[in-house]
């Protein structure tokens, strides 16, 4: 039975045809497994239960024949399909490569299969292994890019954002200085005006009878310099005060 992508069961179907891409099948027979071992002289037998085999292939004609498919000797003299066993490491991994042979000395390889641990795989293409990493690649680059601008477009932004925030702080503060300046101006004239419009402040009302009001700091002080000026003693003048000029008799 063959295994596809997302672990879906294939029942066995009518031969692939040559060159189909089968890279996303797995093939598994436990019960052969179980039964068999796995080595050089039997792996063939147990690719061809897979649905990677192709039936017109000349190994086909080799085993009705009741010879060995993998008979060299056999197999140079014919022209077409073939598979060969290429690298073998027992019992893990065995690679079969299918190729088209033209004469005893040419061939050409067409695609490759391994057995690892009994499970079977068709290789991919280097083709296809080079288009499938360079597309990787491209995708993170690209991904890397569109980070990148994205993060320098935020970046840009904000430094506008806080340009043009700055900007408009301080158009906002010269305004606000000059409505200020504009609104003392204007305070200024309407006081002006009121005051020469309205008439003068009456005079305070008079106290009332025997009201004495409190002495007030400039009177308290006013009133000891007046006593202090009284109680000092005026100063004799001593040529003035001398008392009348005594004359010498004769």
């Amino acid at each position: 039975m063959a295994t596809a992508p997302g672990n879906q069961m294939m029942e066995g179907g009518p031969p692939p045809l040559p060159g189909t891409d089968m890279t996303g099948i797995c093939f598994r027979d436990q019960l052969w497994l179980n039964s068999l071992p796995l080595d050089r002289n039997l792996v063939f037998d147990y690719f061809a239960l897979s649905p990677f085999y192709d039936w017109t292939c000349n190994n086909e004609q080799l085993r009705m024949r009741s010879v060995h498919p993998l008979d060299l000797s056999q197999l140079s003299k014919m022209t077409g399909t073939e598979y060969m066993l290429s690298e073998v490491m027992e019992p893990h991994l065995f690679v079969i490569r299918k190729q088209k042979r033209d004469s005893p000395d040419k061939v050409t390889p067409m695609l490759a299969y391994y057995v690892l641990d009994g499970s079977i795989y068709q290789a991919p293409q280097l083709c296809n292994v080079f288009a499938a990493r360079i597309g990787r690649a491209l995708y993170y680059i690209q991904k890397a890019f569109t980070t990148a601008a994205s993060k320098l477009e935020k970046i840009g932004y904000a430094a506008s954002v806080d340009s043009e925030n700055e900007t408009a702080l301080v158009g906002s503060k010269t305004a606000k200085e000059t409505i200020d300046i504009k609104e003392v101006k204007r305070v200024d004239h309407i006081l002006a005006s009121l005051q020469r419009k309205l008439p003068p402040a009456p005079p305070p009302p008079p106290f009332p009878e025997g009201y004495v009001p409190p002495p007030t700091a400039e009177a308290e002080k006013g009133t000891e310099t007046q006593e202090a000026a009284e109680t000092q003693a005026p100063t004799a003048d001593p040529i003035i005060d001398q008392g009348p000029a005594k004359r010498m008799k004769f």
